[in-house]
């Protein structure tokens, strides 16, 4: 699938590219980019760089706006999409090609949307492509309630897979070296989730698998999009976004079944020695109840075939327990996401339909996770979620009996 691509500049060549993909975010795309080319300038100036914008034929004019912001002689280039095509990962996979085109050597990847991003971050984020690494993760001081999604499946999950402790897997901003496009651009990997929302835990799983040098990022401060509460409506981003993990557990099977632990990934920049504090996160847990219950009597048939006797007893008993006392054990909800991905491995019930009923079990585990963290400051909260994921690779032989049965 060939991209349209403006290149005023007519760049050929780039040691060191930043790629801001887009749909529709004229309003916001002008600070990143400035950012970016801030970065650029203070700590990258004796490398040839370029910022591009890859886009989703938005209708804002977005690349528009991206190309008249000043970026302090650094050049400048846009890619699109085909019109009607929509997706970060498609936005990704247009920056990949151009990316190996360039023979660049290092690439940041940054949101459209990005308000705390410092020339730092790009540093923090490109220095370790020039020391070996070809995979960079951030890492950000959160508000213990900013990305459930990552807390309670995407970290616990794929540390215990893949034995890499990598704590912000679908972070949104990464860096990676120019033979880890070429990976990318190779992987028979991809499917219509990957261009989407899949395409940072696709990456990163990748990464993982690949047997590439891999670390994070400090990113020096929180980040800030528009804080969310954890109750609202999860979309189609978590669908995307368990549909590429549970397709990559089959595809990567024989590695992760022979890991037994994990291993810390170091950790580049400054130390987590930050002071500011991220923006708060408020969470109606009346509405987190409301879903769980409402799902759980809604699908108890479907989870009577899904789930282990075991499981199923204990998930009936979660469910007789009010909102002040409720808890999912971490152990019970490991094994109900290895049943899941038992469940989809068979082919036992259509990936999306499947998906769909877990999601009110994620909002009782994200309850339960609230409940129990309520009063913990943001340092015993991620001391509680490192205790989580000990227990997730404690039931891992759980998962490894139950897939090769």
């Amino acid at each position: 699938m060939k991209f349209q691509e403006e290149n005023p500049g007519n760049i050929t060549k780039a040691d060191i590219v930043v790629g801001i993909p887009s749909y529709n975010e004229a309003a916001n795309i002008a600070y990143p980019t400035t950012q970016a080319a801030l970065g650029l300038k203070e700590h990258f100036s004796h490398l040839s760089s370029v910022i591009i914008n890859c886009d989703n034929t938005s209708t804002d004019g977005t690349p528009g706006t991206f190309l008249n912001t000043d970026t302090f002689g650094i050049p400048k280039m846009c890619l699109a999409t085909q019109k009607g095509i929509r997706g970060k990962g498609n936005n990704l996979r247009n920056l990949f090609r151009k990316v190996i085109e360039l023979d660049a050597q290092a690439v940041v990847l940054i949101e459209a949307n990005l308000k705390s991003i410092t020339p730092l971050w790009i540093k923090n984020l490109a220095e370790p492509l020039f020391k070996d690494f070809a995979f960079v993760a951030p890492l950000y001081v959160q508000h213990k309630y900013e990305g459930t999604i990552t807390n309670n499946i995407a970290y616990p999950l794929t540390r215990c897979l893949y034995g890499r402790r990598v704590r912000q897997p679908i972070g949104g901003d990464f860096g990676f070296s120019g033979k880890m496009a070429a990976i990318f651009t190779k992987s028979p990997l991809w499917d219509e989730d990957v261009g989407q929302f899949g395409i940072d835990i696709w990456m990163t799983t990748i990464a993982m698998n690949e047997g590439v040098p891999i670390c994070q990022a400090f990113m020096g401060r929180p980040k800030t999009n528009e804080p969310r509460d954890p109750s609202l409506d999860l979309g189609s981003m978590f669908r995307q976004i368990m549909s590429t993990i549970f397709n990559l557990m089959i595809t990567y099977h024989e590695k992760w079944s022979s890991t037994k632990w994990s291993k810390p990934t170091a950790i580049f920049g400054f130390g987590i020695g930050e002071v500011e504090q991220p923006p708060v996160v408020k969470v109606s847990r009346d509405k987190l109840y409301k879903k769980f219950r409402e799902g759980f009597n809604t699908h108890w048939d479907l989870y009577r075939s899904l789930f282990s006797s075991e499981n199923l007893q204990k998930i009936r008993e979660i469910a007789s327990l009010d909102i002040d006392h409720f808890e999912m054990p971490v152990s019970v909800w490991a094994r109900i996401l290895f049943d899941c991905a038992i469940a989809c491995s068979r082919k036992a019930l259509d990936r999306t339909r499947l998906i769909e009923v877990l999601i009110p079990l994620y909002y009782g585990m994200t309850l339960s996770f609230v409940n129990k963290t309520e009063g913990m400051s943001i340092q015993q909260t991620e001391e509680f979620l490192e205790d989580m994921c000990l227990v997730f690779e404690q039931s891992k032989p759980y998962l490894i009996y139950r897939w090769n049965q």
